[in-house]
């Protein structure tokens, strides 16, 4: 990890500064590993690293020890840092370390990347608009607990820009034989488009937003279509009931490379009786020969665990409730509360807000996990 942050700058050259950038964003991380949020307390976790913990980042950065850094360099050097690089460092790492192996995260096994944005509500800048951010996240099909965040790209305060920040997103991914997810913002053609051409399948829910292809998928015939797979679970209190059904796409389609469509309708009944029912059409590029309605219920059903993300950053992280808001800090600290994230779940823990305090226990531990030691 130490290696690969030495390609991160902050606009300055290290020549001559005390506190190197890679340095720096290597104790970040390691703090923010362990559960730390804000510079302040950062920099004071950063006061009880072992000596010779600090001494040897600075050694393997080819830089004198210089101490510990204060509260100030810590904001300097993060407000300051090339997100975008910063960005391709974590996915760098993460790819490379998924599963605990130097394997690539592309194997023979199924493969679901999903998309979804997030706005970090505290983080306006001077002209008012929200930091909002979409991030690639994968692992296998179904709502897979160690799903990690491959990369991660704003999108210029807009939400209704994910759209063409997924597509250039997508394109930076090495990735091969995937299924893509994401909500309603992203069926949008030129997607799709981008998606087959890169030989990857989508799995994508439709609204209202897509009128045409909208109404035409609720005017098929799906009370006559039986259902393909269905599952109830029961936890937080409700029962949930899930069915699927899956019909070939019709001719005429409003939608390019489409094969198969489907209805998966939900029933929800909560403790004290109360009953929800929800219906949702989408489209598939997958055949019927290779993927049937199980595997589409699955990937589904695996969207959410960008929802599990986007929760963790809120609840452990307090990112809704972070005011940070100079120049790239919020975008920089995000990163890393990502790059966290990722580690914890390849150190094989997936409960991050205990595993988060089970870091802070050794000081060495998140330096461990990060692979910033020997």
């Amino acid at each position: 990890m130490l290696d690969l942050l030495l390609a991160v700058s902050d606009g300055r050259s290290d020549q001559g500064r005390d506190h190197p950038v890679a340095v720096v964003l290597a104790l970040v991380a390691a703090a923010t590993v362990a559960g730390l949020k804000g510079y302040t307390a950062i920099s004071g976790w950063i006061t009880d690293v072992p000596t010779d913990v600090l001494d040897d980042r600075y050694l393997r950065a080819e830089a004198r020890p210089a101490g510990r850094p204060s509260r100030s360099t810590l904001w300097r050097v993060c407000t300051d840092t090339d997100g975008d690089v910063l960005d391709a460092v974590i996915a760098e790492w993460t790819t490379t370390q998924h599963a605990g192996t130097q394997a690539p995260i592309s194997t023979d096994t199924p493969v679901q990347v999903r998309l979804d944005g997030k706005t970090l509500r505290g983080a306006v800048n001077a002209d008012g608009e929200q930091l909002h951010l979409l991030s690639a996240l994968t692992g296998s099909p179904g709502p897979d607990p160690a799903a990690v965040t491959i990369a991660q790209a704003p999108t210029d305060g807009a939400k209704t820009r994910e759209p063409e920040t997924a597509r250039a997103v997508l394109e930076t991914l090495d990735l091969h034989d995937v299924t893509v997810t994401a909500d309603a913002l992203h069926t949008v053609k030129a997607t799709a488009q981008l998606i087959h051409q890169q030989g990857r399948h989508f799995v994508l829910p439709v609204k209202e937003n897509r009128a045409a292809l909208f109404n035409t998928l609720d005017a098929l015939p799906w009370a006559g279509t039986p259902i393909g797979y269905e599952n109830t679970e029961t936890g937080h209190g409700r029962t949930t009931h899930r069915t699927i059904r899956v019909l070939p796409a019709p001719s005429g389609l409003p939608f390019p490379h489409v094969n198969q469509v489907w209805l998966i309708e939900r029933y929800v009944t909560a403790s004290d009786g109360k009953q929800s029912a929800a219906a949702q059409p989408g489209i598939t590029s997958h055949p019927a020969e290779t993927t049937g309605p199980a595997e589409i219920a699955a990937f589904n059903r695996g969207q959410w665990a960008i929802e599990s993300l986007h929760f963790i950053r809120d609840t452990c992280y307090r990112g809704d409730h972070s005011h940070m808001r100079t120049r790239s800090g919020p975008r920089v600290l995000a990163s890393l509360r990502n790059l966290a994230i990722n580690a914890l779940r390849l150190a094989g823990r997936t409960d991050i807000t205990e595993a988060t305090r089970w870091a802070n226990r050794n000081m060495t531990r998140p330096f461990t996990i990060l692979g910033l030691t020997g």
